[in-house]
């Protein structure tokens, strides 16, 4: 018996007595040595900055960009000086090792450089577009893929990854939307601390593989407009809410680095603005990192009309809690002058090269500064390539299945290939790809082929581009689909027109695809739509052409295999969208966790415009938000996705309706697999807070997991909700919970589920 203080706490064996006391020394000695390995780091950090002049601090925070070879003599002799803190965009493995060597062994301090590189969705093996990541919904999937691409990226030397992007995206039209994991803050976080984890590696002989970027911090995603590098107006509750926790979380599991956005945020360019960085981040948040710029955006505070000229940008900067300059050289051309004319304090400067010095010495850089030239990874294992396959595989969305035209029979005779998607090595690969090898690409033409043979594919690419209007490819299209017993047909957007600077007015296919889409469906002929693109666009009125549409995004370097198997049946999708998708632009925004208003919309209130009698009697229509048009429903909600088979939710079981602060929310719900196929199914569950202090959204999304089930069985899923988790933040950022009615939904999507209310009390 375990007693402490003649208080009986439990009744144990010995030998699990001791077991547990055993881990209980190895969690303090763990605390212990961490401690002990920070303070020594800390002794380091304070040894380098009392040897270095203010010219050494001032040059830790300049991150230049690699030039080309006619003039990387001139950044070496400033390496060689120790005037550079990083470089970024070299990836040749023999010009990192010379840069590293010079500051290493050739620099009076021998301070390492970091080499930071934007490796978004994969190095030289390319997974699918974040966004499409994001559909899978398998945060472990996903860090086993940022796992491939550390590995790949640090190989020939790069030790800083400028990703994962965090920024909350609920604007289609925003190009950016490609690099985000969506509109819910929760799936956010959870990938985001995912890719996270992936980069900073998982090798027990080394610490880190590279380290993290959350970017942007913060509000980017909500651009107005969806134009890029345009304002942000968020309230601060939003902020709080919605914006900040990704970002929060991602702080408190460890990423060594946060950058600005290119944005202003209520008023004030992001990398200028203290509230954000240095109120927020390092003084409520504890902050430990470092802060970088996004490119030249503190010299474009100048056109925003936030600074004069580029020394008052320097100043600005400096003194909201911008650590490391990207790009341009404001700090390293002003700073010091400040400095000696007491303009700012040299402890700013300090403060912010302990940070980076501290990131450094976290990575081991200084023990270990150089990559192993021959591990250098040119050509990636059959591993990496597997999991490239089945993160594609996991992000593909089914949004129609007419009559189970999908999954295809292996057996069928003749299948058309159309559209410019179907054979592209590169445009599948998505934006951000820099590093990305086409040759290792299989396209969609190609696995078809090798899973049917060549005779059995009749393919016309139909059109040039995604873009084009010219239809002459049209009659060599019609022919291959009337010789053919079932039509796919490959669309969607060219990587260059989404990602950075790559907004979109209009979000219908561009070019002739649509009109291509209605010609094929004239010959009565089975017709799939694989749409391959990095945001949602408005497919409503060209699926309807379509017996099936499967939703692709850009899946990378394994697109075609995955697709193979999943338009065959080897795989069921199983993906689900983790954005809303509209039906027209003019519906932007439009999300799932929307509040309420005073006069919800419904489908007893909702006339559309052409069922308003002519002439009517001058009053309001329905007296509910909505549009007359387009109503208020999107084309499909957040969380949606189809299989091949069908699931069914019954049973929801809460274990006590009525909750105090110390409880947790404890529910389950019974899922069963009702069709003929082996299918995996994305379970959600969401909550409501029905009246609060702050009015809170229709539903916010509480947790998921991804189940797989035979059919003809069915399995009870668990979820376990702390009731801490049921809070909000206030506008000044405190977080409560409040007592009251809640209403708790499980199902498969953010519009369907089984629901039921539970009273949290006061104690």
């Amino acid at each position: 018996m375990l007693t402490f203080e003649n208080h009986i706490v439990l009744n144990i064996p010995k030998a699990i007595y001791f077991l547990l006391i055993c881990c209980l020394v190895f969690a303090l000695s763990a605390c212990e040595n961490k401690s002990q390995h920070s303070d020594a780091i800390d002794e380091k950090v304070e040894s380098l900055l009392g040897r270095m002049s203010l010219e050494d601090k001032i040059g830790q925070l300049q991150l230049m960009n690699s030039p080309g070879n006619d003039q990387l003599e001139e950044l070496e002799e400033r390496i060689r000086k120790g005037r550079i803190g990083g470089v970024l965009n070299e990836v040749r493995p023999e010009v990192i090792q010379k840069m590293q060597l010079i500051a290493v062994e050739e620099s009076e301090l021998g301070i390492p450089l970091l080499f930071g590189r934007d490796v978004i969705h994969g190095f030289k093996t390319v997974l699918p577009i974040n966004i499409g990541m994001a559909a899978t919904f398998n945060p472990g999937l996903i860090r086993k893929g940022a796992l491939v691409s550390a590995k790949e990226a640090s190989s020939v030397g790069i030790n800083w990854n400028f990703a994962p992007m965090i920024d909350i995206a609920r604007d289609p039209r925003w190009g950016r939307m490609a690099e985000s994991f969506g509109e819910d803050p929760l799936l956010v976080t959870r990938m985001g601390l995912a890719m996270m984890r992936g980069f900073h590696g998982n090798d027990p002989d080394k610490e880190y593989l590279m380290a993290a970027c959350a970017k942007h911090f913060a509000g980017y995603g909500a651009a107005e407009g969806g134009r890029d590098y345009n304002s942000a107006s968020i309230p601060e509750v939003e902020l709080w809410n919605v914006y900040f926790p990704p970002f929060k979380a991602l702080k408190d599991a460890g990423v060594h680095t946060f950058m600005t956005g290119f944005n202003e945020l209520n008023g004030v360019p992001a990398s200028g603005n203290a509230f954000l960085l240095r109120n927020i981040l390092k003084e409520r948040w504890d902050f430990k990192g470092f802060v970088v710029s996004d490119w030249a955006s503190i010299t474009e505070m100048q056109t925003h009309g936030f600074v004069a000229n580029e020394r008052e940008a320097a100043r600005k900067s400096m003194q909201a809690g911008l650590d490391m300059e990207m790009a341009t050289s404001t700090y390293c051309n002003h700073l010091k002058e400040m400095v000696e004319s007491c303009e700012i304090s040299e402890d700013l400067i300090d403060d912010a090269v302990r940070r980076i010095l501290r990131i450094k010495l976290q990575l081991d850089l200084f023990e270990y500064p150089y990559a192993n030239p021959e591990e250098v990874i040119n050509n990636p294992p059959d591993s990496h390539f597997n999991i490239a396959r089945k993160i594609a595989e996991q992000s593909f969305v089914l949004l129609k299945n007419k009559n189970q035209t999908l999954p295809l029979n292996k057996n069928i005779k003749k299948l058309a290939v159309i559209g410019p998607m179907a054979d592209d090595r590169y445009e599948q690969l998505g934006t951000w790809i820099f590093d990305g090898d086409t040759n290792l690409s299989i396209t969609p033409l190609l696995a078809l082929k090798n899973m049917l043979g060549r005779d059995r594919i009749n393919y016309a690419k139909a059109l040039e581009t995604m873009r084009s209007l010219d239809k002459e490819g049209f009659p060599g299209a019609l022919q291959a689909a009337v010789n053919s017993e079932a039509i796919i047909v490959f669309a969607g957007e060219e990587s260059i027109i989404t990602g950075e600077a790559h907004s979109r007015a209009y979000l219908d296919l561009p070019g002739a695809q649509n009109d291509l889409v209605k010609e094929l469906s004239k010959t009565g002929k089975p017709l799939i739509l694989v749409v391959m693109t990095a945001r949602p666009l408005t497919i409503g009125e060209i699926q309807q052409y379509a017996d099936a549409v499967i939703y692709a995004w850009h899946p990378g370097t394994m697109a075609g295999p995955a697709l193979a198997d999943v338009l065959f049946g080897v795989k069921s999708p199983s993906g689900k969208l983790p954005v809303t998708f509209p039906k027209a632009p003019g519906q932007i925004p439009v999300y799932y966790a929307h509040k309420n208003t005073g006069r919800p919309p419904s489908d007893e209130s909702f006339t559309h415009i052409q069922d308003i009698p002519v002439r009517s009697f001058q009053t309001s229509i329905g007296n509910t938000s909505h549009y007359l048009d387009v109503g208020f429903k999107p084309l499909y909600p957040f969380g949606f996705g189809l299989s091949y088979t069908s699931f069914e939710y019954s049973n929801l079981i809460l274990e006590k309706n009525r909750l105090n602060n110390d409880d947790s929310l404890k529910v389950s719900i019974d899922l069963a697999n009702t069709g003929i196929y082996m299918g995996t199914e994305v379970v959600q569950i969401y909550i409501r807070d029905m009246v609060a202090s702050i009015t809170r959204p229709v539903k916010e999304l509480k947790d998921f997991k991804r189940i797989s089930i035979d059919p003809g069985k069915k399995v009870s899923v668990h979820f376990t909700l702390p009731v801490s988790e049921l809070g909000f933040f206030d506008a000044k950022g405190n977080y409560k919970v409040e007592p009251g009615k809640f209403r708790v939904w499980i199902g498969g999507s953010s519009d369907s589920g089984l629901s039921e209310d539970f009273l949290l009390e006061n104690e």
